[in-house]
């Protein structure tokens, strides 16, 4: 095959890969079809029957070598994100009366959050309270 044949290839599955988040399959094909094609304009791959064992080669050995490790890597990022739970133990204060039971508002770390009393007794607004728990974007809290 041509060379720029590959190159367009690998840049043809490299776009789907981002376009279709599929897990990082097509990443590795479309390295290794841009790697051929970079072997084959150097004049190194000449046989066609060798570009294809080429890209099959590299295909899949940088697939088992490097997906999972990649894969791995994105992960730990996003769980050490930003996450609400951290939240736990931490104060907020009250916006509105919130009476037993009932929801309202209160603002913590710079920002205003829909809040849930988790307490025994109606929270007064300007109170401070502990954050008990976090349920998506609500907090339980409790007098502190």
């Amino acid at each position: 095959m041509v060379w720029w044949y590959w190159i367009l290839f690998g840049v043809a599955l490299l776009s789907v890969e981002i376009l279709i988040p599929g897990g990082f399959y097509l990443f590795f094909f479309g390295l290794a079809a841009v790697a051929v094609g970079g072997v084959a304009g150097l004049g190194l791959g000449e046989p066609v029957w060798v570009q294809w064992l080429l890209f099959s080669v590299l295909s899949i050995a940088s697939l088992l070598l490097f997906r999972g490790p990649l894969l791995a890597k994105i992960k730990s990022r996003e769980q050490t994100g930003h996450e609400v739970d951290t939240m736990v133990g931490e104060t907020a204060t009250l916006l509105e009366d919130l009476p037993l039971g009932g929801a309202g508002k209160a603002e913590s770390r710079g920002t205003t959050w829909g809040v849930l009393n988790a307490g025994q007794v109606p929270l007064s607004k300007g109170q401070r309270t502990r954050v008990e728990r976090v349920e998506g974007l609500t907090l339980w809290v409790k007098p502190e």
